[in-house]
């Protein structure tokens, strides 16, 4: 497992080395997702002598950001304090989860909420439904956009030209399922016919038979991310088939969530129907 230097990606050098490793500790870590990685795997990782690693490790472990346990090191408990700090600054994450507990078609539903990051999404909340689906995305969990409801519900809202920008450099797509999107003229078909729907369509791409509608929730304040909300449904792999009666209700609640997830001041609230 590798992950990349943060300061290679721009092509410069880090003024602070250490930090960048640590960094790239961490995210060797997180990537793991509870796997015990061995000091020698964090130092193949971040590209150091054993040395190294070990007193970055040592630093990580008193801060309680990683722990070491009988066979590695995994994360420490301070990253959930963290993450948790972190999404306080986001009044719609609570907004969201009074939005689905309010609503009766959502309330009996699976919803997530997710931000873009590049060209893939990072899922900010989950409100569990009736009947939980394990095979679905996680708070905290990172997919492709391109085979996600809400990843295509933030491309959808951005401009064609942003769009054709972040995947200027993706090579070949990530094929989750047969369903999922394989090219660029693939995602940009779907994009302008979820542009004319006002919601996307995840029709079992990244898990199989589970299917999603989504739309995106627009920033309350300049500088801040747009979200997309989702709901996930069991579905066959071959056909998105739900109810239309289900479709059409779950449709309307979202755009009820919207906008009350959206500043009532913003243009985009004002134009909503």
């Amino acid at each position: 497992m590798t992950v990349t230097d943060p300061s290679a990606q721009t092509g410069t050098s880090s003024p602070a080395p250490a930090v960048s490793r640590a960094v790239m500790i961490l995210s060797t870590l997180a990537e793991g997702r509870g796997t015990e990685l061995s000091l020698a795997d964090l130092a193949r990782a971040i590209g150091a002598p054993k040395s190294s690693a070990f007193n970055i490790c040592v630093v990580l472990e008193q801060a309680q950001l990683i722990s070491k346990r009988e066979y590695g090191y995994v994360l420490g408990r301070r990253n959930v304090e963290l993450g948790g700090a972190y999404l306080t600054g986001f009044d719609q994450v609570r907004e969201f989860y009074r939005a689905c507990s309010s609503s009766p078609a959502l309330r009996e539903e699976l919803v997530h909420l997710a931000v873009l990051d590049g060209t893939d999404v990072v899922y900010l909340a989950r409100h569990e439904g009736a009947a939980p689906l394990r095979l679905s995305a996680g708070v905290g969990d990172r997919f492709p956009a391109s085979i996600t409801a809400v990843g295509n519900a933030l491309l959808m809202a951005l401009d064609p030209h942003d769009v054709e920008a972040r995947y200027a450099a993706v090579g070949d797509f990530p094929s989750y399922t047969s369903h999922s999107t394989k090219t660029f003229e693939e995602l940009q078909a779907k994009l302008e016919a979820s542009r004319e729907r006002g919601y996307s369509l995840d029709r079992s791409e990244t898990f199989p038979n589970v299917n999603g509608i989504a739309m995106p929730v627009p920033a309350r304040h300049p500088g801040e991310n747009a979200l997309a909300i989702g709901v996930s449904f069991i579905g066959s792999t071959d056909d998105f088939q739900v109810p239309e009666e289900r479709m059409m209700r779950v449709a309307e609640a979202l755009r009820e969530a919207v906008r009350q997830l959206t500043n009532p001041m913003s243009r985009d609230a004002l134009m909503a129907p």
